[in-house]
């Protein structure tokens, strides 16, 4: 099973509204958007979580909830259950860095902020590694997301990054 597969299964047999909320297979847009950058066990998870994201702040490729309340809640359980897919793969690390990305997030939603694709993508790029709290803080304390723009692209390079970060733009509100 892939990634789209195994999160729209999973989903469903998690909860009828969950499946009532998954698009027709047609209508699904199957678009790795961030987990490219990063290593392939983490996919599932990063995806999962990047799935979430879309259903709290963007335009998501797998569902089309009925109406706000359960975009917020399937969001939620999207973001907890990449989480247990990224446990299951990685590190403590690796769950520290997912669980610092969607706090930052929210903060830029709440700030009305520019800087979550870079957040994404370096932290794709990085994940489980360390090299991320430095260039992270540079974000949230300063509103700065070069630092981590730069790690990403010194990661994985230029081409990949802007090819993630434009996906990004045309996913995100």
């Amino acid at each position: 099973m892939d990634v789209w597969e195994t999160m729209a299964d999973e989903a469903t047999r998690e909860s009828a509204l969950w499946g009532e909320a998954l698009r027709p297979p047609g209508e699904r847009e199957e678009n790795a958007i961030f987990s490219s950058l990063g290593e392939g066990r983490y996919a599932l998870g990063l995806e999962t979580i990047y799935e979430g994201y879309l259903l709290h702040y963007g335009r998501p490729r797998l569902f089309a909830p009925a109406d706000a309340d359960t975009a917020l809640l399937l969001g939620d359980y999207l973001y907890a259950h990449g989480l247990v897919r990224i446990s299951e793969a990685g590190s403590v690390n690796a769950v520290a860095d997912l669980a610092a990305l969607i706090s930052l997030c929210a903060q830029l939603q709440a700030d009305a902020s520019a800087g979550d694709g870079a957040i994404w993508a370096a932290t794709a790029a990085a994940l489980g590694t360390g090299r991320l709290e430095v260039p992270r803080g540079a974000l949230r304390d300063g509103g700065d997301p070069a630092p981590l723009e730069a790690l990403a692209r010194a990661a994985v390079g230029d081409d990949s990054v802007d090819r993630a970060l434009a996906a990004h733009a045309l996913r995100v509100e």
